[in-house]
């Protein structure tokens, strides 16, 4: 065989693999739908929590249009974030629930989604394209292939808020409820002092090509990872109380969050991003060497064993 009929063997492939992924990721979605649906609200015969989802992928494929025109994916994160906004909010109209529960997980998601979607459109603002993109965006499958798959981690990250806040029978207002938001709280908090410990670390001229370990980042290497993961599991803590049957299937919510960031497109890929930029260095060597990866953790002492 041949170097170029191995080539467009493998370019007959990409199309394929990309429509296999389309279709496991509606499954999934038309699944995570499907669940969040029982004991739910309904509308004209409709549930509310799949027409939710079902407006999830409607809006992705709509922003995916002017993307593959223009080639571009500067609004890819905000688009994300607004999905979720209009997603909670959307929940609430629909299901005409004005109850504490509903409102405080609507509300939470909604000002996490202003604040994240905000920070990553002015980065990527800042810094011009997203080099994750570069070989995606002229391929026509791959590139809606991305943002389908936004679609389900928009559907899949919410679900829980969504199920409790489209529930049709209503809790009152409980500890588990208080206690959630005070973890989202937490949660949001430490992600955005993470955040803008490094923003300001790396405004400095005197930290360019250097790597932050100062703040919350000498206790851990993605300190904002572990905001994430700590807000989402007080939204689905917060969720519980209104769940039933079916619905407790949308508490799959924050682990997919833990291993979205652990192990697929976080903490992985910026391990190796950072590993190529400094991993010759001694100093970065010793970072990694005596500080937590996730869980922020006191510094270990040189010489001690990696945790």
């Amino acid at each position: 065989m041949t170097a170029s009929s191995g080539d467009a063997q493998g370019a007959k492939k990409k199309p394929a693999v990309s429509a296999a992924i389309l279709l496991l990721v509606v499954a999934l979605g038309a699944g995570i739908a499907a669940a969040g649906s029982r004991q739910g609200t309904e509308v004209m015969g409709l549930p509310v929590f799949a027409l939710v989802v079902a407006w999830i992928f409607l809006v992705q494929i709509i922003a995916f249009i002017p993307a593959w025109l223009n080639q571009t994916e500067t609004f890819f994160d905000l688009a994300g974030s607004l999905t979720y906004i209009t997603a909670a909010i959307g929940g609430v109209a629909l299901s005409g629930h004005t109850d504490a529960v509903s409102l405080l997980l609507a509300g939470a998601v909604t000002l996490w989604a202003l604040r994240l979607g905000s920070f990553l459109f002015m980065r990527v603002r800042r810094s011009g394209s997203d080099d994750r993109f570069d070989d995606i965006k002229p391929d026509f499958p791959r590139f809606l292939t991305v943002w389908i798959i936004q679609a389900l981690w928009v559907a899949i990250t919410l679900s829980a808020a969504l199920a409790a806040i489209t529930a049709a029978e209503r809790p009152t207002l409980g500890v588990l409820t208080v206690v959630g938001m005070l973890l989202w709280l937490a949660g949001f908090v430490f992600e955005i002092v993470a955040d803008l410990q490094k923003s300001r670390f790396r405004a400095e001229p005197t930290n360019k090509d250097e790597f932050i370990r100062t703040g919350l980042w000498a206790w851990s290497r993605h300190p904002n990872y572990f905001g994430e993961i700590v807000l989402w599991m007080g939204i689905a803590i917060a969720a519980i109380p209104a769940l039933s049957g079916w619905q407790y299937a949308t508490l799959i919510s924050p682990i997919f969050v833990i291993v979205l960031l652990t192990q697929i497109s976080g903490i992985p890929l910026l391990e190796s991003k950072a590993d190529g930029y400094w991993g010759d260095k001694a100093a970065y060597q010793a970072y990694k060497a005596r500080t937590s990866v996730l869980v922020p953790l006191p510094p270990r002492a040189a010489g001690s064993e990696q945790l």
